[in-house]
């Protein structure tokens, strides 16, 4: 008999972190937890048939391991994770399929996700905007009572600042086209001057060219996907993070930066971005449509304690907070008595 089960998704790196943060807070909250990764499927055309085969792998995993262990609690990590579940259980989530996977990429997902969010003993968003973007009877339904706790993904700085800040730029790749890397890479052939340079991380060249990007022969480094440690410390050099995404469902490598002393240069944008009102607060002329003049911004012009008004914004984020919520709210709920 084990306490907590969570089912992990999986299907990104950041997904990955954020179940093994959760998994780690409620250990440290006293709970015997096992988490169970979901096999990568074959690659789909469609969002839709994506989806369809996650939710099956997800499935397929946690009915193997319910066969073998009793869990007091379930926990489905993101809303696909939950689509088919073998029985009910909790459910946390970035962004639903109602605001992701909008027209045609959520025909299916989207009711069936309704049922399920409807039918879970209790509602995991790791923020409130997650949270905002179910449909508004679904909303009003969990509004009242105990079923919706906001459990945000702890940050906090991965190390001491660098001695310079030697990387005038960097930008997080990892799907390319939903960061709008294009974006990124226009506004700084328009912004760069000699010697600056921008470091893309999360993506392989050839990534990039099979998204049909045209990298410019001087100016930008790409990394490949790096270990956690790596990739955190190239933030700890940087002067700016910059990113142009077409929708945010969350935001850790934002986050991260700012964590990491970056300046963050955005482009606005739609969904749950937690980092986008931290941004505008912190300095407005960095989130901005032109994002060139952001950039130039950023590093000409850096607005006065800007890492250490990041970290004090960054506060409810911290992992002693988290585990606290954690330990006093997220465990009473999930397995009462």
């Amino acid at each position: 008999m084990i306490d907590v089960l969570i089912v992990s998704l999986g299907s990104t790196g950041g997904l990955r972190a954020a179940d093994e943060e959760l998994r780690g807070s409620l250990r440290r909250a006293g709970a015997s937890v096992e988490l169970i990764g979901t096999p990568a499927p074959a690659q789909a055309r469609t969002l839709m048939l994506t989806d369809l085969r996650w939710a099956r792998a997800a499935r397929a995993a946690a009915l193997a391991r319910l066969r073998q262990v009793q869990a007091r609690a379930v926990i489905y990590s993101s809303t696909t994770a939950a689509l088919l579940w073998p029985r009910p259980g909790a459910i946390r989530f970035d962004a639903p399929a109602a605001g992701n996977r909008p027209g045609r990429h959520g025909l299916w997902q989207r009711p069936l996700e309704r049922l399920r969010l409807d039918q879970a003993p209790l509602l995991l968003p790791w923020s409130q905007g997650g949270l905002d973007e179910l449909p508004a009877s679904l909303r009003a339904a969990t509004s009242a009572g105990d079923r919706v706790l906001v459990l945000p993904v702890p940050v906090e700085p991965s190390g001491p600042p660098a001695g310079e800040r030697d990387i005038a730029a960097i930008a997080y790749a990892a799907n390319p086209m939903k960061k709008g890397l294009d974006r990124v890479l226009d506004a700084w052939l328009r912004a760069r001057r000699p010697g600056e340079e921008l470091v893309v991380a999360g993506a392989e060249e050839r990534d990039l060219a099979r998204a049909g990007l045209v990298l410019p022969a001087e100016g930008v480094r790409v990394t490949g996907p790096l270990p956690s440690g790596d990739y955190r410390a190239l933030l700890r050099r940087a002067r700016v993070f910059v990113t142009a995404p077409r929708r945010e469902d969350y935001g850790v490598a934002q986050l991260e930066a700012l964590a990491d002393g970056c300046r963050l240069v955005s482009a606005p944008a739609p969904g749950p971005y937690v980092a986008l009102s931290i941004a505008r607060a912190l300095d407005p002329r960095l989130v901005s449509g032109d994002l060139a003049r952001a950039l130039r911004a950023g590093l000409d012009e850096p607005a006065p304690d800007y890492p250490a008004r990041a970290l004090r914004a960054l506060e409810p984020l911290r992992p002693d907070v988290v585990d606290r919520l954690v330990a006093e709210r997220l465990l009473l709920r999930l397995l009462p008595g």
